[in-house]
């Protein structure tokens, strides 16, 4: 389970070190991507194959559907953690989360979130400032 708030740095060949606690669960292999909100997910092997797998079995038909499939998939990159505990985070994809260098690694149970650390800090700011209403939606689903 990934739960928690770091910082990092990108080094200067695009290699983001990973927190100690997280290592061994991306041992057997990770998947890096587009994520929401300009972040990018990364996912041990085994919780990609689920989730690749559901989007896979959306509806063609549905443009929303194949759009966020497109999202997800034809972003995907598979990365190794190295033996100092880095992976490789492609240009393209630090470009499309506007990262530069400092980074917060942010975990999210079944997956990490890596963030440019002055747009995480902006969501998060609208996000706290939301916090109530945000609680009353979920509320209403039960949560």
């Amino acid at each position: 389970m990934f739960i928690g708030e770091y910082k990092h740095t990108i080094d200067e060949k695009g290699r983001l070190a990973i927190p100690v606690k997280f290592r061994q669960d991306l041992a057997g292999g990770a998947v890096v991507t587009r994520g929401l909100d300009a972040s990018l997910f990364l996912f041990p092997k085994e919780e990609w194959d689920k989730l690749a797998s559901k989007l896979a079995g959306l509806p063609l038909g549905q443009s929303n559907s194949r759009a966020f499939a497109r999202l997800m998939l034809a972003g995907a990159m598979d990365v190794e953690v190295d033996k100092q505990g880095r992976v490789m985070l492609p240009e393209y994809l630090r470009r499309y989360a506007g990262m530069s260098r400092n980074v917060v690694i942010a975990g999210l149970y079944t997956r990490l979130e890596l963030w440019d650390t002055e747009r995480w800090e902006a969501y998060k700011r609208q996000t706290e400032t939301d916090a109530s209403s945000i609680a009353e939606k979920l509320g209403e689903l039960g949560v």
